[in-house]
């Protein structure tokens, strides 16, 4: 089939054209894949035809090998392996051979082709001569051969995962990568390709690191390259350097002295991107200090991974100064831009992430700088004092800082309401939430806020949300941990006075014409929803009067009018914020029995409301509204049945909601609310909700996060409607028993991988615990005995595997508590033979973590009680 045509018409202007030859594409490659993918590859290696379909040809090759969604992916890799071999072959062969094209776009889509599909044969042990062939290309003359040859090399570094190649591979994949990189190199578009190669490539050097001269080598060629004539090249090398700062931390001591050299040249002299990354090198090395910190608590035991080698307490007397250079050098629009990032910023980030790793040392090394420029004429001096001052709010001890702040407090204020330069009060603004969020609130011992200033600090910020959307956004988060640090004062609260005045303030700001600029909009109903939830009592009334007032915003936006589609999102998004604010007025109201009392005049109406935002497309919103109903539901209690012929419909909606799962999730989490509102109440609605939840459970395309809260949920089913769960079990169990057997071994998984399968217990966990206390102190009993082996071995096999979190722990002692109480007598020789519940509770029983020590104290008491009948 002639396929140039069709490409070329895909790209056409004219939408008729171009949807009859998509059309075309999709049914050549439904009824003969090999051949469509076989005129692909042909097209793209084709010399002859033109960039544009042989670009777009290589483009959906790519597509037909990989997707986003991770089921979809699995298709697509399973149809590639399922392909005859012999047309596989030939495809690679088109591909190796278009690596030699002398056009840009054929060669670098061919290079990302092949890499997807190294990605999918590499790990199945085939196309081993792949590395071979492209390592035998480095040699060719001509320099876009080598170009492209280095960047397939890099992606395929990108795509594949180190265990996959053996180390001779690597060996000599660093060494064409090191050597394309090397100075000799005449042509800069190779030694580009070969520098990014190489970022790709590192985590492949683990052997090559522990050797001292490998390592010297690769440091010694990336340190070269950042002092290249091209930009793109000391780019390129600076991304390397800080790519090595968090990968082999461990193995830079030798080297700090001239990568500080380095970069220091680079964040004086160099461009904005190469400086940047220089700059970024130092944030690295801050992040991984900051977390072997925090991991041994300063105490080094000979068993730590990493020693912490304190490089930013060297650095300091030259580093600090360095970063303080760079906050001179703003942008005069940087406030008003959502994405803006550059050197002033990027230093002012390092700073604070020095602060963090060391604490009052920082102090005095700035504070000469602030009182030199703070009150100086030009507003870039100005504006750098105070984000110096805002950058080392967080790190070091409230001692060392609260008397800088309080000489500092009114000095801001002043500045807030009188600087003529909206980026100084921009970040006086920030840096007074800063000092609010770090310095103010029941732990710390000295008060920043007194009676004294009480008055003043809210009139200049209320004052301050009037100015510019950006300096009026940043003194609503000022405002948020003001409110915040009163959260935990009890009866009454220092801005209890204020309340009404705060509110009005900002209700006002959400009006503002200009609010959709600079997030304001977002930030002052946040700040209002902080200010409602940290309120104390003698506020009430008013939070009363507000339900009303929001709820006719909401309603307002529900009335019919046509609107754009950019319309039509901004009305979301403040749907959205409506319903997060009724949220939290109904968690206000509910908790105390005076307000829920009166709010309940309220209920119909907000439902339905709620009820009407499920009709808006939206999946924001919807779980904006769908959290609020959870809410509601839990205030109301078992009146709450009322709503559910409505409500119904709209939560299967939502348990249905594979595409949008965060909506999913939420639902879920609701289910659980309405269980505890209702109990029994809830029996006519659950074998939908039981039908639906298991659907979700053996889906493959519900995103995996969902499903520890869904185990969880089926127990807070299990509670609420007790024995009745009975014509579940059969169903229910077998799922959360091979749930259970999967998730009991975590061998060899990473991080990532440990705390997703804790997630899981933990809600297999919860699953269990409701079922046994749903099922106590009923004729049915009996039919959980069958279960009973299988859910201690269970908590057997996790407590060998020695890698449960505390909240699992705690879950997983409950478990054994409940099986016992609920199960008596029935369950005594069973525990007995268990191999290591009685270690288990042992090790529970001496736990420093109280909840752990409570939960096991009570599982000792109820298997002493079924031991003993």
């Amino acid at each position: 089939m002639e396929v140039t045509q069709i490409l070329l018409n895909a790209q056409s202007v004219d939408s008729t054209v171009r949807k009859h030859s998509e059309e075309t594409l999709k049914q050549f490659q439904e009824q003969n894949l090999p051949g469509f993918l076989l005129s692909l590859s042909g097209e793209l290696a084709n010399e002859e035809k033109p960039v544009d379909s042989r670009k777009l040809a290589g483009l959906i090759l790519k597509n037909a090998l990989d997707a986003k969604e991770q089921h979809r992916k699995f298709e697509l890799v399973q149809r590639w392996l399922s392909l005859d071999m012999a047309v596989k072959a030939q495809i690679k062969t088109c591909l190796l051979q278009t690596l030699s094209s002398p056009v840009p776009d054929a060669h670098s889509t061919a290079s990302q082709v092949i890499a997807k599909v190294a990605g999918i044969e590499l790990p199945q042990k085939q196309w081993p001569e792949l590395i071979g062939s492209l390592l035998s290309n480095i040699h060719q003359v001509p320099a876009h051969v080598k170009q492209a040859t280095l960047e397939t090399l890099g992606y395929l570094c990108e795509e594949v995962s180190p265990e996959v190649v053996d180390q001779d591979q690597v060996n000599k994949i660093l060494t064409a990568v090191v050597q394309g990189m090397n100075a000799e190199e005449g042509n800069n578009d190779v030694r580009l390709a070969a520098t990014r190669a190489l970022y790709n490539a590192l985590s492949f050097a683990q052997a090559n690191f522990n050797n001292d001269m490998e390592r010297d080598f690769i440091m010694r060629v990336v340190c070269e390259a950042t002092q290249s004539p091209e930009v793109k090249i000391r780019q390129a090398a600076f991304e390397c350097l800080v790519s090595i700062s968090s990968t082999y931390y461990e193995k830079l001591a030798p080297y700090i002295q001239d990568i500080f050299n380095i970069t220091a040249k680079a964040v004086k002299e160099d461009v904005e991107p190469v400086a940047l990354q220089a700059i970024e090198f130092w944030s690295s090395i801050c992040d991984e200090e900051i977390d072997i910190l925090e991991d041994f608590g300063g105490d080094f035991t000979a068993d730590s991974d990493v020693p912490c080698y304190y490089f930013i307490k060297q650095a300091l007397p030259a580093l600090v100064p360095m970063l303080l250079e760079t906050l001179l050098k703003q942008e005069e629009d940087q406030d008003q831009d959502e994405g803006a990032w550059n050197l002033a910023m990027a230093g002012g980030t390092c700073l604070g992430l020095v602060a963090r790793t060391v604490g009052d040392e920082i102090v005095p090394l700035v504070m000469p700088f602030i009182q030199e420029n703070i009150s100086k004429p030009d507003w870039r001096q100005r504006e750098a004092a105070t984000y110096a001052f805002g950058s080392i709010l967080e790190g070091p001890s409230p001692d060392k800082l609260t008397p800088l702040v309080n000489v500092a407090l009114n000095f801001m204020l002043t500045a807030l309401t009188k600087d003529l330069n909206s980026h100084v009060k921009d970040t006086t603004a920030w840096t007074l939430g800063r000092i609010f969020e770090f310095l103010h609130g029941s732990t710390v011992e000295t008060p920043i806020i007194t009676p004294a200033n009480c008055q003043l600090i809210i009139t200049v910020l209320l004052q301050a949300m009037k100015d510019a959307p950006n300096v009026a956004e940043k003194s609503c988060g000022a405002l948020y941990f003001l409110a915040q640090g009163y959260e935990d004062m009890g009866a009454s609260s220092p801005l209890t006075p204020y309340f009404q005045e705060i509110v009005q303030a900002l209700l006002t700001v959400t009006h503002r014409e200009d609010a959709g600029e600079s997030r304001l909009r977002t930030a002052a109903y946040e700040t209002l929803n902080e200010v409602v939830r940290c309120s104390t009592d003698e506020t009430a009334p008013m939070v009363l009067q507000l339900a009303p007032i929001i709820m006719t915003e909401l309603h307002q936006t529900l009335e019919g009018q046509k609107l754009s589609s950019y319309e039509r999102e901004k009305q979301s998004e403040l749907q959205g914020l409506l319903c997060g604010c009724l949220q939290v007025i109904i968690q206000k109201l509910g908790a105390s029995e005076p307000t829920k009392f009166v709010f309940m005049q309220y209920a119909d109406q907000i439902m339905n409301l709620f009820l009407r935002v499920f009709a808006c497309r939206n999946a924001t919103v919807h779980e904006e509204a769908m959290l609020a109903i959870g809410a509601l539901a839990y205030a109301i209690g078992p009146d709450f049945a009322k709503y559910m012929p409505e409500f119904y419909k709209y939560l299967e909606m939502s348990l249905q909601n594979f595409e949008e799962y965060q909506v999913c999730a939420v639902t879920v989490g609701v289910v659980g609310d309405v269980c505890r509102a209702l109990e029994d109440k809830i029996l006519p609605y659950c074998d939908g909700i039981m039908t639906q939840l298991l659907k979700d459970l053996s889906s493959n395309q519900l995103h995996r996060s969902v499903k520890p809260p869904i185990f969880s949920c089926l127990g807070d089913i299990a509670l609420a409607i007790g024995e009745n769960f009975e014509k579940y079990l059969m169903y229910a169990m077998p799922m959360l028993q091979s749930a259970a057997e999967l998730s009991a071994h975590t061998s060899g998984a990473d991080d990532e991988m440990v705390e997703y399968t804790n997630l899981l217990r933990n809600g297999i966990l919860e699953a269990y615990s409701g079922i046994f206390q749903g099922f106590k102190n009923s004729p049915k009993t009996q039919l959980l005995i069958p279960y009973a082996p299988h859910i201690l071995q269970f908590l057997d096999s996790i407590y060998m595997e020695k890698d449960m979190d505390d909240v699992v722990m705690k879950t997983a002692i409950g478990v054994l508590g409940d099986l016992a109480d609920t199960l008596g007598s029935n369950a005594s020789s069973l525990i007995q033979q268990s191999l290591s519940s009685k270690e288990f509770l042992n090790e529970c029983l001496s736990s420093d973590d109280h909840l752990i020590k409570e939960s096991a104290e009570w599982a000792k008491l109820a298997i002493t009680r079924a031991i003993s009948v």
